[in-house]
């Protein structure tokens, strides 16, 4: 993916120290001291230009949310984004929003065991050649990553507009030994749902007719006895 940014695009994201941050490791084990309190910490992997992380931190304040992406102009153009959405506040910087810039490859340099809370894996690189499947999000190598800084409570939130790649992540977090629960094959099949956030990619998709499909898979004891408790009782069970 080959990005043209603006000139001086790192030079406008070092003066966003108040947003984004350019060394994440130095918070490893230390994200809830940079947020100054210890809500849950959801983070997006792949956030493109933050239209969903940049809504979600302003529809869900009492949660502390983490974009992270590979790119300088992705992160710039998220950074806008989300001092947009707080604008409506007179808030210039979102006090539960950081932008983080990493390949996820090194995740566990970042993030130390039980920091997370939640994973968001929307409209991934589908890496459609069955050669470059180990790239792919969802294969269990990134599994292995996630399941070690995700706590108890650990759920992985996953969007796509492939029918290629959610098959292969189905079969993947069942291999895993992961319960996966709303499971949708056609997410807006009725309609559009105001509190549901949707990316870039996805309302481009939408408004194309295309199908979106999602699942979330659980990863944390404590989540999978909270999910075994309240989920199964709509079977009366």
């Amino acid at each position: 993916m080959r990005l043209r940014g603006r000139k001086g695009i790192r030079e406008n994201l070092e003066q966003q120290e108040d947003l984004v941050v350019l060394d994440p490791g130095q918070y490893r084990g230390k994200w809830a001291s940079l947020f100054g309190n210890d809500l849950p910490i959801h983070v997006e992997f792949g956030m493109g230009k933050g239209q969903f992380i940049s809504q979600m931190s302003y529809k869900h304040q009492q949660v502390n949310f983490i974009g992270v992406d590979m790119y300088d102009e992705l992160i710039r153009r998220a950074s806008e984004k989300g001092r947009n959405v707080w604008a409506q506040e007179g808030v210039d910087t979102p006090p539960n929003l950081k932008l983080a810039l990493f390949n996820i490859e090194s995740v566990e340099q970042v993030f130390e065991p039980g920091e997370i809370e939640r994973l968001y894996l929307n409209f991934s690189d589908p890496w459609p050649k069955s050669k470059h499947a180990r790239r792919r999000l969802t294969h269990p190598r990134f599994l292995d990553k996630y399941s070690q800084i995700l706590n108890d409570r650990g759920e992985i939130h996953f969007k796509t507009d492939s029918v290629t790649l959610f098959e292969f992540s189905l079969n993947s977090f069942a291999d895993y030994g992961l319960q996966m629960t709303n499971i949708s094959l056609d997410l807006h099949r009725e309609g559009l749902n105001e509190e549901h956030v949707m990316t870039e990619y996805e309302t481009k998709f939408v408004g194309q007719g295309m199908q979106i499909h999602r699942c979330e898979a659980i990863v944390g004891k404590e989540a999978l006895d909270a999910y075994r408790k309240n989920r199964l009782e709509k079977y009366g069970k």
